[in-house]
């Protein structure tokens, strides 16, 4: 799928990439050293990240791994930093892989402008404090841009598709724990399991696609 020698030499860096970034999911349960966590966090993303770069191409193999790059900053700079700071790095990424949807698009804008105007405002109503609301709803904004524009693209619906939805998934769940959500579990059991999940699929769907353009 991924042509000619590069595969068996790529392939053991996305499978190590799935170890990490599913074993992370063990620290909801088992808290880890403040110096070992951002390690371990980042380490899933970054390895799709590398595994896209190994495989890169073209521009648009590059735009995919730059932007797995700037996610695994972003989990990093969220435990080292806090959320304000983690979250610049997630809206770079996804303006990043919003180039690279719109560079491949198949469908209408105006679909993908509905989605991207849903995923916002959804996000700005879900906080109890109004106050955060507008920084959550500009964030949003470029995570709707990003879903949207995966949408409207060439990229399987099945992967990318299903994997943007659940990076969105994964977001709302965290807006939604500063509001309706605030009392219950939930967020916690499904946060990082369903944007770790988004990520390998949108980086599995965008590199094999681009792979199968080369052969």
């Amino acid at each position: 799928m991924l042509g000619g020698m590069e595969r068996p030499t790529a392939l053991p860096v996305f499978l190590a990439a799935l170890i990490a970034g599913g074993s992370y999911y063990a620290t909801h349960w088992f808290p880890v050293s403040p110096a070992f966590d951002p390690v371990w966090k980042g380490a899933g993303v970054g390895l799709l990240a590398l595994w896209a770069a190994l495989l890169a191409r073209s521009t648009d193999g590059w735009l995919i791994a730059a932007a797995l790059a700037m996610g695994a900053t972003g989990d990093v700079l969220l435990e080292t930093h806090g959320l304000t700071v983690g979250a610049l790095a997630f809206l770079a990424g996804h303006v990043v892989a919003a180039v690279l949807y719109l560079r491949n698009r198949e469908k209408p804008l105006w679909q993908a402008a509905v989605i991207a105007v849903a995923v916002t405002a959804l996000a700005w109503w879900l906080p109890a404090d109004r106050n955060a609301a507008p920084g959550i709803a500009l964030y949003a904004a470029g995570l709707g841009a990003m879903f949207g524009t995966a949408a409207i693209s060439r990229f399987s619906p099945f992967t990318v598709g299903n994997g943007a939805a659940l990076f969105v998934f994964s977001d709302l769940l965290i807006f939604a724990r500063l509001g309706p959500l605030a009392a219950s579990d939930l967020p916690g059991l499904l946060i990082w399991p369903t944007y770790f999940a988004g990520q390998a699929l949108i980086a599995w769907g965008v590199v094999t696609t681009l792979g199968r353009d080369r052969t």
